[in-house]
């Protein structure tokens, strides 16, 4: 079975709870959404740039009872582009950034997917395999990845849970998941659209694949 990888940690690795907690889950792209994306790719610290307000709307969504998931696409581990290592310290550089805007701007979970796209991997966006072990993780019950289409009918997610992304893919991961997918601006980032997200009657974007 395909797993994500997670930053920092085994993927089973426990995963503090938080008492009061809804189920509502903040599934949040990196690139284009965190921290400026690039068409090559960001391939190293110096090239991480966040988004303004990035740190802000992350710490509204925590404050709106949101945990927050990056779920992010990392072909380049794979194709050898850059290392498992090296990608550990661009994901820091994300979470230290958004902690240094504001300081409530805490990130449950990052996982990533290293597989390409001719993987077919269900743990690449647009499968719904990152997302899937995020609840799980965050729920602490046992990992399972199925693209089963029986799994919306009986694991959907639970609470106000969204997906934001800048593309296709993410939007695609929203639907097999089950949940609201809100397109960002990539020029923008999330900050851009968090008065939608904190819009608990606000039902997303079309989810086509």
């Amino acid at each position: 079975m395909d797993l994500p990888r997670r930053h920092l940690a085994d993927i089973d690795a426990p995963v503090d709870s938080l008492e009061g907690w809804d189920g509502s889950i903040a599934y949040l792209d990196r690139d284009g959404v965190l921290n400026v994306g690039r068409e090559d790719y960001v391939k190293n610290v110096d090239e991480v740039v966040l988004l303004d307000g990035a740190g802000h709307a992350v710490a509204a969504l925590r404050e709106a009872g949101y945990r927050i998931v990056v779920v992010t696409n990392q072909s380049p581990v794979n194709r050898g582009m850059f290392s498992h290592e090296e990608l550990a310290e661009m994901n820091q550089e994300v979470l230290d950034g958004l902690l240094r805007e504001n300081s409530n701007a805490h990130v449950d979970l990052v996982l990533y997917s290293p597989y390409a796209p001719w993987d077919h991997s269900p743990v690449r966006k647009p499968g719904p395999g990152m997302l899937q072990v995020g609840r799980q993780l965050l729920s602490s019950i046992p990992l399972e990845v199925t693209t089963d289409s029986s799994y919306l009918s009986t694991k959907i997610d639970e609470g106000r849970s969204f997906m934001a992304g800048d593309r296709d893919a993410d939007m695609g991961a929203a639907l097999q998941h089950g949940v609201r997918g809100f397109r960002v601006d990539a020029r923008v980032g999330i900050a851009g659209i968090i008065e939608r997200l904190l819009d608990d009657n606000d039902e997303g974007d079309a989810l086509e694949i």
